[in-house]
This record gives structure tokens, C-alpha cells and sequence, in this order.
């Protein structure tokens, strides 16, 4: 599947312990040329665990993706209606 030019939102969720599997394919989708959008949920932007500290994180996907993380409501709501996406991964997504 040719992935140039897509634009992907990659959302990270509160599941903390998957992060280093999660972000490496962020990578992987930069290689293949999509455009990454980085969105991260309340928790996952503000808190530090025993799996990493969230600025670190932060930085992490802000250097990979060329793009500040989406990170507010107000800063989300415009993903849907002004159509910044043209699929969404949610990662790690908990059952």
C-alpha cells in the first residue's frame, strides 16, 4: 500500500507500558512518507510512570513527526470537520 501523502492522526492513549513498542512505528510510517499527526489523550501528555516521563515522550514524537502533539479539546476538535486526517490509528488501544 503506498502511504505517501496520507495523513495519519496516531493517537497514544493512557496505556503507558506500550509506548516503546508503539512509537517505533511511527517511524516506520515516516519511512513509508506518510504525514503523522501526533495526538495524545489527557493522560497520556501530562503523566509521568514508572515507563517513562511524558515530556520525554513528548519530545520523542514532536522530533520524529516534524509536529507539535495535539493534546486539548479545543485543539482536537477540528481534526474531524476540517478533514486534517485521512485515517486515525489509535495506539495502544486497551480493550
Amino acid at each position: 500500500m503506498e502511504l505517501k501523502g496520507i495523513k495519519i492522526g496516531f493517537v497514544l492513549t493512557g496505556s503507558f507500558c506500550t509506548f516503546q513498542k508503539v512509537i517505533p512505528k511511527m517511524k516506520e510510517l515516516i519511512k513509508q512518507e506518510a504525514e503523522i499527526i501526533p495526538v495524545m489523550s489527557f493522560n497520556s501528555y501530562n503523566l509521568d510512570t514508572k515507563f517513562g516521563k511524558a515530556k520525554d515522550f513528548i519530545c520523542e514524537i514532536e522530533q520524529i513527526t516534524g509536529r507539535k502533539v495535539i493534546h486539548t479539546i479545543p485543539d482536537a476538535e477540528p481534526i474531524g470537520p476540517k478533514k486534517m486526517t485521512d485515517i486515525m490509528v489509535i495506539a495502544p488501544c486497551s480493550r
